[in-house]
């Protein structure tokens, strides 16, 4: 090789040189002090020599190192010829360079790139991406809910004996919903979304006491569906992640009451011969109310792992309704206020690769009592309409090639206010 050539003669003239220039100036033979200074010249030499030899076998082992990266793994290795001046330009008593990391660059590149892919995989559902581009999302979830209530209807006699009628009442329910969300990202920083979402509703109600026989159990059916509550949203990063600061987002969404209301809604009694069973004769798609909801959104990157945070506020507008009374052939008039709600979820997400992720979460909602309120009456709390609704989430992310983005999630619920389970499914792609 003409590395290897070039030492190898370059070596050699050194060595044949000393004797060669010595015999030239010794004119007389040689006394005690003429041959201390050979012996010292002599060694001198002999360590040039050596030092050349050690770079020579380094620059083998580079050589052998290149080749075998180039039969492997497929790496450039940089021109030889450029290499054998940077060699003998090195002084004779410079100390050895270290080997060369064959790939080491491209590897903490990838790296770093990988890096990048997994956690706007994660990001990606936790937060909008604030790409100046159209994000089409579809979701499709189901929750079922399971309530059980028992009625009592009489006294205690000698406080201990009830003396009365019992009656266990129970309902299931199913809501499927399905929505369109469009994003687009008007800079880096803020992004519109707006979502419309199709319900449909499912209910069955069992009473006992069907022919005044405790032992008898009716049940009907309720089946609704129709267009939910449309909302749109804007999302401001306030703060991309740092090395000492999470990412930190604002959104603001308002949603309208485009659903069917659940106010006004008559109870009707299906089962003439059980009048313990009175059910609605149609079931809500929304909530009859506009509304505004802030949140707050942190996520921060320990690689591997992500940690995200939410904390929301929503808050609803009173509405005048003509009539809010569910019992037949009455109207009731009155100002509605829902209970305005606090938010707050935080959880953590795994990059498994950068096509998949895993993640879990805890998300809770408080809401407050509702009020309402009848025309020149004074303002009344419906009881038993506060709650708190909590749920263990767990969720899988998977992105295709194509650039379709699949997100699953199961949502087991904590508290009785909550489902008792809800499961999603959820596909974006950016175009």
């Amino acid at each position: 090789m003409p590395i290897r050539s070039h030492c190898l003669s370059l070596a050699v003239l050194c060595a044949l040189a000393g004797p060669a220039w010595a015999a030239e100036d010794a004119p007389a033979p040689p006394g005690a002090d003429d041959r201390a200074r050979l012996d010292a010249e002599v060694r001198r030499l002999t360590g040039v020599l050596e030092a050349q030899q050690r770079q020579i076998t380094q620059l083998q082992e580079r050589i052998g190192a290149l080749e075998l990266a180039e039969r492997g793994r497929g790496l450039g290795a940089p021109a030889q010829d450029a290499a054998a001046p940077q060699v003998a330009q090195q002084p004779a008593s410079a100390p050895a360079a270290p080997p060369i990391q064959v790939g080491e660059e491209n590897r903490a590149q990838e790296d770093a790139q990988r890096r990048e892919q997994e956690k706007a995989l994660v990001v990606r559902e936790h937060a909008p991406l604030f790409e100046r581009r159209f994000t089409l999302d579809t979701g499709l979830s189901y929750s079922y809910y399971d309530r059980r209530q028992l009625s009592l209807s009489g006294f205690l006699a000698l406080d201990a004996i009830f003396l009365g009628t019992i009656n266990l009442d129970q309902s299931k329910a199913t809501v499927a919903t399905l929505d369109i969300t469009g994003r687009y990202g008007l800079t880096d920083r803020i992004n519109l979304e707006a979502s419309l979402p199709y319900v449909w509703r499912d209910s069955r109600f069992v009473s006992g006491g069907a022919g005044g026989a405790s032992t008898s159990v009716s049940e009907i059916g309720i089946r609704s569906s129709g267009v939910g509550d449309a909302s749109v949203a804007v999302y401001y990063q306030l703060l991309k992640e740092a090395a000492s600061r999470p990412d930190m987002v604002l959104s603001l969404r308002v949603r309208a009451p485009t659903g069917r209301e659940p106010f006004g809604l008559k109870l009707i009694q299906p089962d003439g011969n059980n009048n313990n069973l009175n059910v609605p004769e149609a079931l809500p798609t929304g909530t009859g109310l506009w509304s505004a909801t802030a949140n707050l959104s942190l996520l921060r990157t320990y690689d591997p792992v992500i940690l995200f945070g939410n904390v929301g506020y929503t808050w609803y507008k009173p509405r005048d309704f003509d009539d809010i009374s569910p019992v037949l052939d009455q109207v009731s008039p009155a100002e509605v206020a829902l209970g305005n709600a606090i938010q707050a979820s935080g959880g953590l997400a795994i990059a498994l690769n950068d096509r998949s992720a895993i993640s879990f979460g805890v998300s809770s909602t408080f809401a407050a009592a509702t009020h309402t309120t009848a025309p020149g009456g004074d303002r009344q709390r419906v009881p038993g309409s506060s709650s708190t609704s909590s749920s263990l989430n767990i969720g899988a992310t998977y992105a295709l090639p194509s650039g379709w983005v699949f997100n699953g999630q199961l949502a087991a619920g904590l508290t009785p206010d909550a489902p008792n389970f809800v499961f999603s499914m959820r596909s974006s792609r950016a175009f």
